[in-house]
C-alpha cells in the first residue's frame, strides 16, 4: 500500500474501496492548481481530476469530456456526496502537502 495510510470508501455494495494513492502534477494557471491521479485498492486509476482555485477556495473537479453543444460531462465521478466529500478531502489534503515541500 505504498506506506501510506489508505482512505475507506464505502461501495454501497457491502465491501470497501482505498484510495491507495494520490498523484498530484501542479500547475502554474491562474484557475487550475494541479492535475491529479488517484488509485483505489493499488488496482484502478482515475486521471485528469482538477484542483481548482475556485470563488470560495479549493476544489476538486472530475474528469470531464467536452461535448458537441460545448457543456462538459464527467467521465468518472462518485455517485453520492459522502464519497465526493471524502476523495476531495484526500486529493487536497495531497495537493498541499505537495505544494509545501516545494517552497
Amino acid at each position: 500500500m505504498h506506506g501510506k495510510p489508505c482512505t475507506m470508501l464505502g461501495t454501497g455494495q457491502g465491501g470497501l474501496m482505498e484510495v491507495t494513492e494520490v498523484r498530484i502534477f501542479p500547475v502554474q494557471e491562474e484557475r487550475l492548481k494541479a492535475y491529479v491521479a488517484i488509485t483505489f485498492d493499488n488496482c484502478f486509476v482515475v486521471r485528469d481530476l482538477k484542483v481548482i482555485n475556485g470563488n470560495n477556495g479549493l476544489f476538486v473537479a472530475m474528469p470531464s469530456k467536452k461535448r458537441k453543444d460545448g457543456t462538459y460531462r464527467d467521465t468518472a465521478h462518485p455517485l453520492n456526496n459522502e464519497t465526493r466529500q471524502m476523495i476531495e478531502s484526500k486529493v487536497l489534503e495531497e495537493y498541499n502537502r505537495e505544494i509545501q515541500k516545494s517552497r
